[in-house]
């Protein structure tokens, strides 16, 4: 039964994977290995994608282990947007930026997260699935394509053969990204801080940006991700424009999946009779921080 779900889950993530490739890939530039093969960039930028994520759950299956996850994510990201970057025989202004900004937020969101578990001692979100070898490959697989679909913009206009002018709609979404990138460091280094000092068994952050919103890290990265798409959007040619899906992916993924609901479920089962957290939750935000009160 688990290996007839997982291979329903690998077929439908696959499905989506090609899709993805062949939107991003058109007018994109070719793989230049010395070989005919007839790949873009992009296709292989996803073919590397999920190897790493294979790969990596071997060790992580036998060990009985998620600590290197995360980590695995943000080294992935690298590996692609450097990989694109490096393929790409023009580059420009924009390629430059994008690779710079996609570099600089997956070293810093994986190594937050793999110290985090690491300190914890275990992800809640592994506890069970990693025993089993097709429940834990669900996992990595789609990381895989959280990967190529969320950084999917970046890679098409990394890559596309149409280079223009950076711009003010470059400007725009570069300025977009680091409020965005500010919003998730501070607040991820705010709950660190309040995690080092209180007993979060008993007590919850809604201090600093927590007052603002209940999820500020998540608004901070749904925003870069829209910075992102806004940078890669005037270099992207035809049915590259599919890759923009991007933010709505992470939209989704953070509010629907696996960040929010999942969040808030639990905060809500921890907190359900305490009076100050239900006072807070009607006067926060759940993602879009207040400005005033």
């Amino acid at each position: 039964m688990q290996f007839f779900r997982a291979f329903i889950v690998h077929i439908v993530v696959f499905i989506i994977a090609i899709g993805v490739v062949w939107g991003g890939g058109d007018g994109g530039q070719l793989l230049n290995s010395g070989l005919e093969t007839g790949l873009t960039i992009f296709a292989s930028c996803a073919l590397i994608a999920f190897l790493v994520q294979w790969i990596a759950l071997i060790p992580a299956y036998l060990l009985k282990t998620e600590h290197f996850y995360d980590l695995t994510g943000g080294a992935t990201y690298l590996a692609v947007i450097v990989f694109a970057f490096m393929q790409s025989e023009q580059h420009d202004l924009r390629s430059i930026i994008l690779t710079c900004l996609v570099a600089i937020w997956a070293i810093r969101l994986a190594s937050f997260l793999f110290l985090r578990v690491r300190k914890q001692g275990s992800d809640s979100r592994f506890d069970v699935i990693k025993l089993n070898f097709w429940r834990f490959s669900i996992a990595w697989t789609v990381q895989g394509l959280w990967v190529l679909i969320t950084a999917g913009a970046a890679i098409a206009a990394i890559t596309s053969s149409q280079k223009v002018d950076f711009g003010w709609i470059g400007a725009l979404g570069l300025a977009l990204w680091l409020i965005g990138f500010l919003l998730e460091a501070v607040a991820d280094n705010q709950k660190r801080i309040f995690r080092q000092q209180k007993n979060t068994h008993k007590e919850f952050i809604q201090t600093g940006l927590w007052a603002r919103s209940r999820h500020p890290n998540y608004f901070g990265e749904i925003l870069l991700w829209i910075g992102v798409a806004i940078i890669a959007y005037p270099a992207l040619y035809q049915w590259q424009l599919v890759t923009l899906v991007s933010p709505l992916f992470v939209i989704l993924l953070l509010t629907k999946i696996s960040g929010i609901s999942l969040q808030e479920k639990q905060a809500d089962e921890r907190w359900a009779d305490n009076s100050d957290y239900q006072a807070y939750k009607k006067r926060t935000p759940v993602l879009i921080p207040k400005l005033f009160g």
